[in-house]
């Protein structure tokens, strides 16, 4: 590999290592650092709206601008860390969290595929079971038998 591709390779790779922290403007910096590393906490564990697999933090869109520059006040203005979730939850719904509270929703959510799994096998179960013969096995007579071996030793062309 020539110097210049493998110079190239390096800065592409250092530019994408970079970009996560290009999402966070300077103008959105807290000048306290407590606050600015509570705030980026926080905004980690906000989903963007507009991007969805992003967390706000990650996110260009104008939507998780907003909403960091939301938490950021929200912080300065003396609110905890649970104040500013349930407010941004209260605006946006438990979606905007990325990972979601334990709820009653929430542990049906996570029992659903189990519960499903086992309803299934029972079915399944049933199934079989009912296609099983109540009838006894139906056997030739001595009559049938001898007829149908004549019938297969029989060598005509």
């Amino acid at each position: 590999m020539s110097r210049s591709l493998a110079r190239t390779l390096l800065v592409l790779m250092l530019a994408l290592v970079t970009w996560p922290a290009l999402a966070v403007n300077p103008d959105e910096v807290l000048r306290d650092p407590a606050l600015e590393q509570r705030a980026r906490h926080l905004s980690g564990q906000l989903r963007c709206m507009v991007c969805q697999n992003q967390s706000i933090d990650d996110s260009n869109a104008e939507l998780a601008r907003d909403l960091r520059v939301l938490v950021r006040e929200r912080i300065a203005g003396g609110d905890s860390d649970s104040q500013v979730i349930d407010y941004i939850v209260s605006r946006y719904g438990e979606f905007v969290l990325l990972n979601p509270r334990v709820s009653s929703k929430t542990m049906a959510l996570w029992a659903a595929p189990g519960v499903l799994l086992v309803i299934g096998g029972i079915t399944v179960a049933v199934f079989l079971r009912r296609r099983r013969p109540d009838q006894p096995e139906l056997r030739l007579t001595a009559e049938e038998q001898a007829r149908l071996d004549a019938l297969l030793t029989d060598d005509r062309p």
